[in-house]
């Protein structure tokens, strides 16, 4: 997107959009004074200044110009009017067809006098469509701009899980699930510490992270060191990797810096917060002499765009003579694409990933994410006969910064 050919391109689509959604405000306000009109159109074509000119400050600037809390509310409001005019841009299509196919129709089948009747009574139902192509685009963006204020909304979502293969000194243990921290995206550490503070409220027994601590770059948790070496439980603290924190989606070298002292330098970071970072193996947790297997592997997606650094293979051998076994593997895909054909005695898989997409409906008995077209385990508890998977729907946030009905999640696991 940086290249030259790249941003026109990308401009030249962000002013034919902005054109063609210009008829339905043209089309809404054809009955407005002349004054009304002038402000209508004076504010809507600013707003696309702003937008053009926000993208080239964003693309062609240091991501130190304007600070980083500015730069991301300024490229998600950006992003956010981009969205709404293109849902909008549906019930323009809507009209459109639907006028072409009736100025076919009347030519084709009816006289001048008959097709001009039918035009006359299509007026409405234009101005109808366009209204409502406004208001959908207007709720939209309207809805994001709320969602700014959600980030830092912790839920505590407490499931119980039962199964009859559990040792006996493990009935009742408590899990805290965290996943994708994505610390180079948070602004207010006041907000974060009150996240941890609600963890640690919990007392739970084990603490299990599942992936994404950065964004890209091992830095990144530089100031919230302090914050995330709280986090401590009787059987330990353990953690593995997601696909961010291998810093697959920057360039490199970055400030000296090579993508593979980073992935060192996190790693560090891991050990440093006193979490145990699980690497394609295993470890035995002990309580009344009874044991149960964790394990941890790297990044496995069975989506092409995402790394398949975990290796089972490594993580497995070994576990087969302990009665039951949790399994932390950031990507929920590997559930399906590995984990319920090829390893039937996994017990409970722990995942994150998919942020639900930071953006949909969850009301009780519903939920729905335009992420779900993409991952069909994607928030919450999926069992399939005797194993469960629990995808976390995340701890922070990333691009969008902001939750719309998706809310960060802190989840309470109670095994029984």
């Amino acid at each position: 997107m940086r290249t030259p050919l790249g941003v026109i391109v990308f401009i030249l689509f962000m002013l034919l959009l902005d054109s063609y959604f210009f008829q339905a405000i043209k089309t809404a306000a054809q009955s407005a004074s002349p004054k009304i009109k002038l402000l209508v159109y004076s504010i809507y074509w600013l707003l696309t200044v702003f937008a053009i000119v926000g993208f080239l400050l964003f693309v062609f600037t240091d991501k130190d110009f304007l600070g980083k809390k500015t730069r991301t509310y300024v490229f998600a409001t950006i992003i956010g009017l981009f969205l709404a005019k293109l849902s909008g841009m549906i019930f323009l299509l809507i009209d459109d067809v639907r006028r072409g196919i009736q100025w076919i129709t009347g030519k084709l089948f009816f006289s001048n006098t008959e097709g001009e009747g039918m035009a006359g009574e299509g007026i409405s139902r234009s101005v109808f469509l366009s209204w409502l192509g406004i208001a959908t685009g207007t709720t939209l963006f309207g809805t994001l701009l709320y969602g700014f204020s959600n980030k830092y909304k912790y839920q505590v979502k407490r499931v119980e899980l039962s199964f009859d293969n559990l040792p006996a000194s493990f009935k009742g243990m408590k899990i805290v699930q965290l996943s994708d921290i994505h610390s180079g995206s948070f602004m207010d550490k006041r907000a974060v510490q009150h996240g941890v503070d609600m963890v640690m409220k919990e007392n739970a027994d084990l603490i299990l992270f599942t992936g994404d601590l950065v964004n890209d770059r091992a830095t990144e948790m530089k100031d919230y060191m302090d914050v995330f070496s709280r986090l401590k439980a009787p059987m330990g603290v353990y953690s593995t990797l997601g696909n961010h924190d291998y810093g697959d989606y920057v360039s490199w070298p970055h400030e000296g810096v090579s993508k593979e002292q980073n992935l060192e330098d996190l790693k560090k970071v891991h050990a440093a917060l006193g979490w145990r970072l699980l690497m394609n193996e295993h470890v035995v947790l002990e309580k009344n002499s009874e044991q149960i297997a964790l394990l941890g592997i790297e990044n496995w997606s069975a989506k092409g765009r995402f790394p398949k650094y975990g290796r089972m293979d490594l993580a497995h051998p070994g576990t087969e003579k302990y009665p039951f076994k949790i399994l932390m593997s950031h990507d929920p895909s590997h559930w399906t694409g590995q984990v319920k054909e090829q390893y039937k005695d996994i017990d409970l898989m722990l995942s994150g990933h998919t942020h639900g997409m930071q953006f949909g409906v969850e009301i009780p008995g519903f939920k729905w994410s335009p992420v779900q077209y993409m991952y069909k385990e994607w928030a919450g508890l999926y069992e399939d006969g005797k194993q469960k998977l629990y995808v976390n729907r995340g701890f922070g946030f990333i691009g969008y910064p902001g939750r719309v009905g998706i809310l960060p999640e802190i989840t309470v696991i109670e095994l029984l």
